[in-house]
């Protein structure tokens, strides 16, 4: 069955989609509004700001790869639609960190769960940040058409095993299990999410918003880099840009200027500060940049005695709330529980060992049940979060130790993956961490657990949600940007991604990002047209 390249199909009808790497020039680009970044909040902005009549140019770093280009390889994917090949870690080198670095952004690599913003994380923010309108009832409407847009619902089919094992192990054990949501229609439950949907069934930004912008008019311009916003009286006047090398790795030799009237940056929480760094935006109170967070994720694998085989089937579709809920906001560090598909390669480069031992357990793959823990980062005083700093060359890095309190968490959650998967039938269990051999029994596992080095490169942290660096708060010494997104010392800026998350927020992000785009947006339209804004539609 041929499967229909709307993308491409669209583009052979007249899309304007420019790719920069193929530029024999330098250019000049003007609009109405310019957006960086083409993921969550990117996406969502340029369907709605095209639809209000605006001219649009959309700015992605990353390439161009429809479904065409995505055959289930991770060879071909990591380096083609992640950023740094899928390896982009934190200063120290203590947490990888998985980010989508393409048309349609993280949309077109995540595993699709899609979760609303939690309750205690928004009343949190209420209370902390005194972002009053940010309630339940306020953003409900903007979620509701984030559904009704991207498919959201609840999946219709069976879950995998891999999922299984986790609902197997909250009955026996009395833990509360639920289904996930996610933004699929027509899926086929193939399992390779992760390395963009060959099939158009995943409803990323790719084949949703940004065709919607670019049959309205809008302008892609792909393998092209935002250098740094051209500042003056408190406005941004123009953005310089320079182009990519096919690859994506090293610039170009030629720029692009792209002149706007309004800006929107979307480049994710650690490309939307850096830029505003480079940039040197107006900082008074030190806070670009800081209280950036990730959730911090815990890895255990288990050897069960029948086969997973964890890479097929919907990669995602069971959780577990329970030691989020019952630890109170503010007290010890509380995480998700959830399932990560199971692919070699990324099996095999975070999985611990070296040599024979990681032949051994590389050999054990189609019987390993992998489960995630997403640490809650941000809602106490000993979980500040990281900073966004730049390299010499200019290019991003995050700065993100962890603290004890994080460590006591991870201990915690290590502590509750053995247990889950010993009562979902495990034969052994194995701490993702460079000094643990496994384990046979869970009185065996809480020994052994007790003596694990709670010290980076040995304990495996991983994560796939960035989070902050532009924090939104009432008062602009708390944040810099306001609850509508925009960045309080530039007039003609907003941020519109999940930089502007005040703390992580103890659940898949992109979701939230989806709705707050939406609102944030919505407003931006009418400010710009002095006219109704268009429904996401």
């Amino acid at each position: 069955m041929s499967i229909r390249d709307i993308f491409l199909e669209g583009i052979n009808a007249g899309w304007q989609s420019i790719d920069a790497s193929k530029l024999e020039a330098h250019r000049d680009l003007e609009a109405d509004v310019a957006i960086v970044g083409s993921g969550a909040g990117g996406g969502i902005a340029a369907e709605i700001l095209t639809k209000a009549g605006l001219k649009v140019v959309l700015i992605e770093e990353g390439p161009l790869k429809t479904s065409s280009d995505f055959k289930m390889l991770e060879a071909d994917a990591y380096p083609q639609l992640y950023q740094e090949s899928a390896a982009r870690k934190t200063k120290d080198k203590a947490i990888n960190i998985l980010q989508g670095r393409s048309v349609g952004g993280s949309t077109t690599v995540n595993w699709t769960s899609c979760f609303r913003t939690p309750p205690t994380t928004l009343a949190h923010w209420q209370r902390e940040f005194g972002l009053a309108d940010l309630t339940e009832a306020g953003l409900s409407p903007w979620f509701d058409a984030a559904d009704r847009r991207l498919g959201i619902r609840y999946w219709d089919q069976s879950p995998n095993i891999n999922n299984t094992m986790l609902r197997k192990a909250g009955w026996e054990l009395g833990i509360s299990v639920a289904p996930i949501r996610r933004n699929v229609k027509g899926c086929w439950n193939l399992g390779y999410c992760g390395t963009g949907c060959p099939t158009n069934a995943k409803q990323s930004m790719l084949v949703t918003t940004i065709p919607a912008a670019l049959a309205a008019g809008a302008i892609l311009v792909h393998h092209l880099r935002a250098d740094k916003l051209v500042l003056e009286k408190g406005r941004a006047v123009a953005l310089d840009c320079v182009a990519m090398t096919p690859a994506g790795i090293h610039p170009a030799a030629f720029r692009v200027k792209v002149r706007a009237k309004h800006f929107v940056l979307a480049g994710g929480a650690i490309g939307t500060p850096g830029l505003l760094l480079r940039s040197g935006a107006p900082d008074p109170n030190k806070l670009l940049g800081k209280r950036t967070f990730l959730h911090p994720t815990t890895v255990a694998a288990a050897v069960m005695p029948h086969a997973i085989n964890g890479y097929a089937g919907a990669p995602q579709t069971i959780y577990s709330d329970q030691f989020l809920d019952n630890v109170p906001v503010g007290g010890p560090i509380g995480f998700k529980l959830e399932v990560p598909p199971m692919h070699p390669v990324l099996f095999g480069t975070t999985l611990q060992g070296f040599g024979e031992t990681h032949t051994k357990l590389m050999q054990e793959f189609a019987n390993t049940h992998a489960l995630l823990a997403l640490l809650r980062d941000g809602f106490h005083p000993d979980s500040p979060g990281g900073s966004v700093q730049l390299r010499d060359d200019g290019t991003p890095v995050l700065d993100y130790p962890i603290t004890d309190f994080v460590w006591e968490g991870v201990k915690r959650s290590w502590l509750v993956m053995a247990e889950m998967q010993f009562a979902a039938g495990a034969k052994r269990v194995y701490i993702v961490h460079e000094q643990c051999n496994g384990y046979a029994t869970m009185d065996e596992a809480r020994a052994g657990i007790e003596t694990l080095p709670l010290k980076n490169q040995l304990a495996r942290v991983v994560s796939a949600h960035v989070m902050g660096g532009c924090g939104m708060a009432a008062d602009e010494k708390r944040g810099v940007t306001d609850t509508w997104g925009r960045y309080r010392q530039l007039d003609n800026v907003t941020v519109c991604d999940g930089s502007l998350f005040p703390t992580s927020i103890g659940a898949n992000p992109q979701l939230s990002i989806y709705g707050l785009a939406a609102r944030n947006a919505s407003r931006l339209a009418e400010e710009l047209t002095k006219q109704p804004a268009p429904a996401l539609a």
